[in-house]
């Protein structure tokens, strides 16, 4: 990001970097709401206990791993896929006790991503289209493809984890069940979706909840400020790529949509759906999938890649990555091709 200030320094007087920052200031405020907010919200659903009774309803071999990803899937449906991802990662901890592969941490990601894919709930691109005037029912054609690679990618690296530890057979009876924590959990994500619908701004909503409950329920501020470097890093490659000299996408068709699936994984791609929501003839149902579920192939092309990174800083070595979930690139290659079974079908008048 500071190479690119200079450079546009240097070669745009006219460019006016508080201005552009004012203009992205939603954005920017509203990523790091949720990466901070969703970190105690994850600390609170620890405190619980709940991810310790979760293996008494989970198969015990790899199924389990599956039935763990699907689960995730679901949750990121009506949840920001953000914290459907931590959350997640959190039982994962717990059912592998501890002993999670990258390439499982992978599958997480993107069994987060491809479920907020379909939802004008779940992503911030599909809230970004909603809000544009997209209709929720183009967006949900997403689910199909979404699915598929599911399948695709979430039985492989099931196995996966399973020949390298088995999930734990019993429930980890311990302490009891934290009801008042898990309230707390339920407050958070209600306020996460509400603050979304009515406002545009689930950080508003997560906020306003953390601050109401603090005599309740005290959060543990060193989780946010771990929390708040992985922010950082994240906002820092959502303003690098706002300021890019990228003022046109070329036209929709779906080979286009498929490149800017893999250009979503390093690009980030809440701009890239501006672009395309401004120039139009897109089939959006096939632009959610893409760009949503896209950024899955690296650990830093989406958000719920980088915030599951601040708790399991494994994920960021990126060799180790490619290497241990490289069936993702194939998973959505092969949900895309899913699509044709829908069609093309470009909505021009989306306003």
């Amino acid at each position: 990001m500071a190479i690119i200030l200079i450079y546009k320094d240097m070669t745009q007087p006219s460019f006016e970097v508080m201005n552009h920052f004012t203009h992205e200031w939603r954005l920017i405020a509203n990523l790091l709401g949720l990466l901070v907010g969703f970190e105690i919200l994850t600390d609170h659903f620890r405190t619980s206990k709940v991810a310790e009774r979760i293996p008494a309803f989970l198969p015990d071999d790899w199924k389990g791993g599956f039935v763990l990803l699907f689960i995730i899937w679901i949750m990121s449906t009506f949840l920001d896929n953000i914290a459907a991802a931590m959350i997640g990662a959190s039982i994962a901890t717990v059912v592998y006790r501890g002993h999670v592969t990258v390439g499982y941490l992978a599958a997480i990601v993107a069994a987060s991503n491809a479920g907020g894919a379909g939802s004008v709930i779940g992503d911030t691109t599909t809230t970004m289209m909603w809000i544009d005037g997209v209709s929720l029912f183009d967006v949900m054609s997403a689910f199909l493809p979404a699915f598929v690679a599911l399948v695709v990618f979430g039985i492989p690296l099931s196995i996966q984890q399973d020949k390298h530890h088995r999930i734990t057979k019993d429930a980890l009876i311990g302490a009891p069940i934290d009801y008042g924590s898990l309230v707390v959990v339920f407050l958070l994500l209600i306020g996460a979706v509400t603050a979304n619908i009515y406002f545009d701004f689930p950080a508003l909503g997560v906020w306003v909840v953390i601050i109401a409950t603090m005599w309740y329920r005290k959060p543990n501020w060193h989780h946010a400020g771990k929390a708040s470097v992985g922010a950082i890093f994240l906002l820092s490659l959502v303003l690098a790529a706002s300021m890019m000299p990228v003022e046109s996408l070329p036209a929709a068709s779906p080979g286009v949509t498929f490149g800017l699936g893999f250009v979503s994984s390093v690009f980030d791609n809440i701009p890239l759906t501006k672009l395309a929501l401004d120039q139009g003839g897109y089939d959006w149902g096939w632009l959610a999938y893409a760009v949503g579920f896209g950024g899955s192939m690296m650990w830093f092309g989406s958000s719920a890649g980088v915030a599951v990174s601040n708790d399991h800083p494994r994920i960021r070595n990126t060799k180790v990555f490619l290497r241990e979930s490289w069936i993702i690139p194939i998973a959505y290659a092969i949900g895309f091709l899913s699509l044709y079974l829908i069609g093309w079908d470009p909505h021009l008048p989306h306003r």
